[in-house]
């Protein structure tokens, strides 16, 4: 089994497409093909269904998948290692962030940590606070920014809490509420809503505070970024809410304040594992002391809906 057959599967699985992958490795199909075909017979199972139309994985190469991403991310930091023990830091820096976050500039952050290693490859991945936080336990990505309802805490890997904020409501400039005062959440709940997807913690961070104020809502329109919930706003389809501080981002829109507002905690998280340099390297662009970025011992018994205190160092 070799890593460039590990390379060749992920590029199959993520573009689900045998051109399109070689493209992106840059050989012919057909070299390709040869290898995964020859990694499938060393391993005694079919990796893809292929059909003239669609290639998707088969039980197999789904088991096989998060392995040899993790294989190949090991491959990755084991260059990026020795080329800091030379001095030089290289490799790959894969960061996830929710749309809305405000804790930090990130676009500075990054513009920062590029200026001081040029030969670092940086990536940035938008999602929603689930899918990062999973992406960084599968070591997919190194550092992700997460907002969580102020009740829960990400499971499974290391950080600290940023910011703790309220949502404010977003209304048409010309809608009703636009200049009200006073205004609650059951004020509110008689509102057609544009809100982020069930089950995700943006959405949690306002459904759970309708469900403590006693009353319910209807969300009509979900969306998954906040330039769509602002154009959906503006022309009157409904209200939304959005983190105080990220509201004035949006164009167009009137920001009602609440007597008894949502809130979220804005988190920075990344892997148990052993921190890659550039990670490393990042963290301290973001002032993260060394002591918190060291590999720690998982704390056994931690109540997983505990959110640590401000500059808590550790979310296990």
């Amino acid at each position: 089994m070799e890593l460039q057959q590990m390379r060749y599967v992920v590029a199959v699985a993520e573009t689900a497409n045998f051109t399109r992958a070689a493209e992106r490795c840059r050989v012919v199909q057909s070299a390709l093909s040869h290898q995964i075909a020859r990694l499938e017979r060393e391993l005694g199972a079919r990796l893809f269904d292929r059909t003239s139309r669609r290639v998707r994985l088969t039980p197999a190469g789904e088991a096989f998948l998060p392995a040899a991403r993790q294989a190949l991310d090991a491959a990755e930091r084991a260059r990026a290692e020795v080329a800091a023990a030379s001095g030089e830091l290289r490799g790959r820096l894969a960061i996830g962030t929710i749309p809305t976050v405000t804790a930090v500039d990130l676009p500075g952050a990054l513009k920062s940590f590029h200026v001081r290693h040029p030969q670092v490859r940086i990536t940035l991945r938008v999602g929603s606070s689930d899918e990062l936080a999973e992406q960084v336990r599968q070591s997919t990505l190194d550092i992700a920014f997460l907002g969580l309802p102020p009740d829960v805490q990400p499971k499974g890997v290391r950080g600290r809490a940023l910011a703790q904020g309220e949502l404010v409501a977003v209304v048409a400039p010309g809608h009703p509420l636009a200049d009200a005062a006073d205004v609650d959440l059951r004020r509110l709940s008689s509102e057609v809503f544009v809100d982020f997807p069930a089950g995700t913690a943006a959405r949690a961070q306002s459904d759970e505070a309708f469900a403590a104020a006693g009353v319910s809502r209807e969300v009509a329109f979900e969306i998954t970024n906040a330039d769509l919930l602002a154009r959906l706003v503006r022309l009157g389809l409904g209200i939304g809410m959005m983190p105080a501080a990220f509201a004035p981002e949006l164009r167009d829109v009137h920001v009602v304040e609440l007597r008894d507002p949502p809130t979220r905690v804005e988190h920075l998280i990344w892997s148990r594992l052993r921190t890659s340099p550039a990670a490393a390297a990042f963290l301290d662009v973001l002032h993260i002391p060394a002591d918190q970025i060291r590999e720690r011992r998982n704390t056994e018994g931690t109540d997983p809906r505990q959110v640590p205190p401000q500059g808590s160092p550790e979310s296990d």
